[in-house]
C-alpha cells in the first residue's frame, strides 16, 4: 500500500508513520504547511504547534530518522480561505467555530488528500485516535471512537465523507497515548517526549482576542450586556470576544457568579445570568453530515456531544426538514453554543454531526 502520511511533527503523527513503515508499506512523509503569512513575522511561528516552523523540522527529523521522503505542502492560501475565514466570520457573528472540523474535512482529507493521488497513493494517515472499518453486510465504513478514551478525537472527525474514509487510515487508534509514547521511546523517534499542543494551530499563544482584532478589527464594536430581564449591566468589547457559558473578563459586579447566556447579534448585545440559565435541553443543528446512515426521516435515539470536552448525553434526534434536525437531551446541558459542533454516537460509532444552530427548538 502506497500511503502519504500526514506529519503535524508531534509524537502520534510520527508513531503512525513509523507503524506503516515497519509494516511494509510505501510511505511518503508530508506537513502542510498552514500558519498565516501575515503572521509569520509574530514570535508564536516557531511554536511547537501543528503548523509551526518548528514543527515541520520535527518532521522532517522523524522523516529522516524512518528512511521515508518528506514533502512540505504549502496550504497556506486554501487554509486561509477554508478555514480562518470562517472562523473569523463565524466570530463576528457571536458563533463559536470549531476550526480543527474544517481543516480535517476540507484540508487534511480534502487538499492533502488530493496531493496524495498527485503522489500516486491511494490512501492518506494521520495520527488521529480514532478507527475507520467497514461494515461487511453493507460495505458502509464506520468511524469509531479510539480506545484511548481520553485521546479519542472522532468528535473532530463527524464530518468525513465515505469517499474520505475509504481512503483514510488511522493507525494509533488501537492504541493507548502512554503506549503511542512507549513505541516512539523504542524506536528513537526524536519527538517521543515532546508535549502536546492544546492551542488551535493558527492563534499564537492562544491569544484569541489579539488575534480576532487584527483579523477583524470593525468586529470590535462595543455594546450593551443584558441581564435576563433586559436591563443593562454592562458593556462588552465586541461579539467576537464572547462564547456562550463565559464567565471570566465580563467585568460586571454581582452577588453571584454571571454567565454569558446568550448572544444576540441583531442587537450587538451579550446577556448574562446564573450557571443555571446557561442550561437548556434543545436545540437546532443544521450542516449535517450522516456517516453510519442514511439521514434519518425518522426519530433515532443517540449519545450526543456538544462539545469536544462536554460528556455524552441521552437525546432524541428528529429530522423537522432535509437541512437541520431537533435534538432533545434527556438531561439539561451546559453552555449550548452556536457555531459548535454537536456529534452523535451509537455505542462507538459516530452516526454523525452538525453545526448547532441556534438553542431551543425554533427554527
Amino acid at each position: 500500500m502506497k500511503v502519504v502520511a500526514g506529519m503535524s511533527g508531534g509524537v502520534d503523527s510520527s508513531v503512525a508513520a513509523a507503524l506503516l513503515k515497519e509494516e511494509g508499506h510505501d510511505v511518503i512523509g508530508a506537513t502542510m504547511q498552514l500558519y498565516p503569512r501575515d503572521a509569520e513575522k509574530d514570535d508564536g511561528h516557531n511554536s511547537s504547534t501543528c503548523c509551526g516552523l518548528d514543527a515541520i523540522e520535527d518532521a522532517k527529523r522523524v522523516a529522516y530518522k524512518l528512511g521515508i521522503p518528506h514533502y512540505v505542502m504549502d496550504l497556506r492560501d486554501v487554509f486561509a480561505r477554508m478555514v480562518i475565514d470562517d472562523f473569523c466570520r463565524e466570530y463576528s457573528l457571536g458563533r463559536t467555530p470549531n476550526p480543527c472540523i474544517l481543516c480535517n474535512r476540507y484540508i487534511k482529507f480534502g487538499t492533502l488528500m488530493e496531493r496524495a493521488r498527485e503522489l500516486g497513493a491511494d490512501y492518506i494517515a494521520t495520527g488521529h485516535h480514532a478507527r475507520v472499518e467497514q461494515d461487511e453486510a453493507t460495505g458502509t465504513y464506520l468511524l469509531k471512537k479510539g480506545v484511548d478514551t481520553q485521546k479519542d478525537q472522532s468528535y473532530f472527525l463527524c464530518q468525513l465523507t465515505q469517499e474520505q474514509l475509504s481512503h483514510t487510515v488511522f493507525p494509533i487508534g488501537n492504541l493507548t497515548k502512554d503506549r503511542v509514547r512507549q513505541i516512539a521511546s523504542e524506536m528513537n523517534l526524536p519527538v517521543a517526549t515532546k508535549p502536546e499542543s492544546q492551542e488551535i494551530c493558527f492563534i499564537p499563544d492562544d491569544d484569541y482576542p489579539r488575534f480576532l482584532k487584527n483579523y477583524i478589527p470593525e468586529a470590535a464594536e462595543p455594546g450593551p450586556i443584558l441581564d435576563r430581564q433586559g436591563n443593562t449591566v454592562g458593556e462588552h468589547r465586541g461579539l467576537m470576544f464572547y462564547t456562550i457559558g463565559q464567565r471570566k473578563g465580563l467585568g460586571i459586579a454581582a452577588a453571584e457568579p454571571l454567565y454569558v447566556t446568550d448572544i444576540y447579534p441583531d442587537r450587538n448585545a451579550v446577556v448574562v445570568g446564573t450557571k443555571e440559565q446557561t442550561y437548556g435541553d434543545e436545540l437546532i443543528a443544521s450542516n449535517l453530515n450522516w456517516i453510519a446512515t442514511a439521514r434519518p426521516e425518522h426519530d433515532i435515539k443517540v449519545k450526543a456531544k456538544v462539545r469536544y470536552r462536554h460528556p455524552e448525553a441521552e437525546a432524541t434526534v428528529t429530522p423537522p426538514d432535509e437541512s437541520s434536525v431537533y435534538v432533545k437531551f434527556k438531561e439539561p446541558q451546559m453552555a449550548i453554543t452556536p457555531g459548535q459542533a454537536i456529534v452523535f454516537y451509537d455505542g462507538d460509532t459516530v452516526v454523525g454531526g452538525g453545526t448547532i444552530s441556534r438553542q431551543g427548538r425554533q427554527l
